[in-house]
């Protein structure tokens, strides 16, 4: 995509972030072109990031290539969202597949980190616990695992987005972009952004790039899924909570004691449920710091026995 220019409100450490190189890529899953972006030099260690529900690989752009001078990098966009292809059936577990399938045409070396949001943190926990031996951990951003997805359950109920809907302008669309759920707070210059790659030119004008069928496909289903696969997770793990997010203090808990109460549960202080779009910052500072931590520590183990 052409370079836009930024706000005038963004700072100097975004700028930087996105002036750094990245590489458009697809891979090809179950006959469905998969869509990514890439930084860094391939043959490095591996950060993989996974976005919700309804948005794509381009919500992580300025959180991602902050760390292109020591790990190959990727986003991925998954079926039925970004730029990937859509489906006529969506499943968690294809989403895995296309995860890993990314981190593999990327040219990761060794064993990756996967970082997923939301509905993104259901899929990561889903591969880890299909993919346990060829990770080296997963970082969960605000994923609910005992509760309906916030995207899935309103648009069920057809609250979330609304008809299909074409914009003459993209400007038109851009001041309709609306995240689900909505938070009190949110940086312009990222909204901004996050909104011009959210929308393709079609006849007429300008849509959302997401596929609705997402949405009906899943209900409340996607609770009963993330339990097992949790319970099933024995690579790292931990979770990050957004302090006014859909993880709340016994969600949290709860997740704690699945994972056999070896898995760090992380408040993100002031963020809402999508942090990489208020507190940037300080959920790159969490990243890092784990990272850090997992690259100089021996992980605990689950107890034996534990389910």
């Amino acid at each position: 995509m052409a370079s836009v220019p930024l706000l005038p409100t963004a700072p100097a450490w975004f700028q930087t972030a996105l002036d750094v190189p990245f590489d458009d890529e697809v891979v090809e899953v179950d006959d469905a072109p998969i869509h990514y972006l890439a930084w860094g030099e391939r043959g490095r260690r591996g950060l993989v990031f996974v976005h919700g529900g309804g948005a794509h690989a381009h919500w992580w752009t300025h959180v991602a290539a902050t760390f292109a001078e020591d790990f190959r990098v990727v986003a991925v966009d998954l079926s039925g969202h970004g730029d990937s292809a859509h489906r006529a059936r969506y499943d968690i577990e294809t989403w895995t597949d296309e995860v890993m399938a990314a981190a593999g045409h990327a040219g990761i070396e060794g064993r990756p980190v996967i970082v997923g949001h939301s509905m993104g943190g259901f899929v990561t926990i889903a591969t880890a616990a299909r993919h346990c031996d060829r990770l080296s951990g997963v970082i969960v951003v605000d994923s609910p695992v005992r509760e309906p997805d916030p995207e899935v359950e309103s648009a069920r109920l057809k609250e979330a987005f609304g008809a299909p809907r074409t914009y003459r302008e993209l400007d038109d669309g851009l001041g309709r972009f609306r995240t689900i759920p909505e938070q009190a707070h949110y940086l312009d210059y990222v909204m901004d952004h996050v909104g011009r790659r959210s929308l393709k030119p079609v006849d007429g004008g300008f849509q959302w790039k997401f596929d609705r069928r997402v949405f009906e496909q899943f209900d409340e289903r996607i609770r009963a899924l993330g339990m097992p696969y949790l319970a099933q997770v024995t690579c790292r793990f931990a979770l990050l909570r957004a302090e006014h997010g859909l993880v709340t203090p016994d969600i949290g808990a709860a997740m704690y004691e699945v994972l056999g109460r070896v898995a760090p549960v992380i408040e993100l202080p002031e963020a809402g449920h999508h942090p990489m779009l208020d507190v940037p910052l300080v959920l790159l500072t969490a990243i890092r710091t784990l990272l850090a931590d997992w690259d100089h520590s021996e992980p605990h183990r689950r107890p034996t026995g534990a389910s």
